[in-house]
């Protein structure tokens, strides 16, 4: 089976991934990737605002070590990318990401549905007891749907992150997806099929089913990501993900360079 390009790896520089670019790189190889990205978790304009993310002196040395293994491995395309965190009022921020490197695509991922709490963080699990569990899923959903609306971002990371500790609303939030995917239609932006949801306590890829077959009737085009933060999880269960994406409808997915996308069939299982 023909893997699709894998779009979503971290690196040591968020402070939460082991592995070096090459590393990544060589896995990819030897699993029989033909593609792969870089999509490390963007700074923040200031250097404390969470734990978990490169500073914003690093992201020169990020595209170093990204340019390394282009170097190293030039029969596997290596795009640059960022997976860039929304949150409403950083537009410009993100504006000014884009200018600094010639990024071949970014990301924009939800983590905060408050300037404090990064929903899927460990350490601050304890928050979701103090919280109804639809109203987090409803600012979430409703910033992701602003990050589609943005027109900063290719593809949309993990859309349904909420779900990553298993914890879900009782409610319908069909309603909040069709709004999501609206709108991502609207703006020509992709979700992608991210397996990390598998190594989890949701152990389901982002999106569910459901996300996924309302997002293909809807026109809403898909990419793959295995989150990587090790390099044995580059492509990571990609055949379950190929599998879902195929039930659900979709036959195509997307490939970006400089920005711009190209449309490639998935191949035959």
């Amino acid at each position: 089976m023909m893997l699709p390009a894998d779009y979503h790896m971290h690196t040591p520089l968020c402070r939460h991934a082991v592995g070096e670019p090459v590393e990544y790189a060589r896995h990819a190889v030897a699993i029989g990737l033909t593609e792969i990205g870089f999509s490390d978790h963007s700074p923040m304009p200031q250097d404390d605002f969470d734990n978990w993310r490169m500073f914003d002196r690093q992201l020169d040395e990020y595209v170093a070590k990204v340019r390394l293994a282009q170097a190293a491995f030039p029969q596997l395309t290596i795009r640059l990318a960022l997976e860039v965190d929304y949150l409403p009022g950083h537009e410009d921020w993100i504006r000014a990401l884009a200018k600094r490197h010639p990024w071949d695509y970014f990301i924009g991922s939800v983590h905060y549905v408050s300037d404090s709490w990064d929903i899927d963080n460990p350490a601050k699990l304890s928050e979701w007891k103090k919280r109804d569990a639809y109203e987090v899923w409803q600012i979430y959903f409703e910033r992701l749907t602003q990050a589609a609306q943005s027109g900063l971002f290719e593809i949309i990371g993990h859309c349904d992150l909420p779900k990553k500790f298993n914890i879900r609303p009782t409610q319908d939030c069909t309603a909040l997806y069709e709004l999501f995917l609206t709108a991502a239609a609207q703006a020509g932006c992709a979700i992608e099929l991210n397996t990390a949801g598998l190594r989890k306590d949701c152990r389901e890829i982002y999106p569910a089913r459901n996300i996924l077959e309302l997002a293909f009737q809807k026109n809403v085009p898909i990419t793959f990501g295995s989150d990587a933060h090790a390099p044995e999880e580059v492509g990571m269960a990609f055949p379950e993900a190929i599998s879902l994406a195929k039930s659900a409808g979709y036959q195509k997915t997307l490939r970006f360079k400089n920005r711009k996308r190209e449309v490639v069939a998935l191949s035959p299982a």
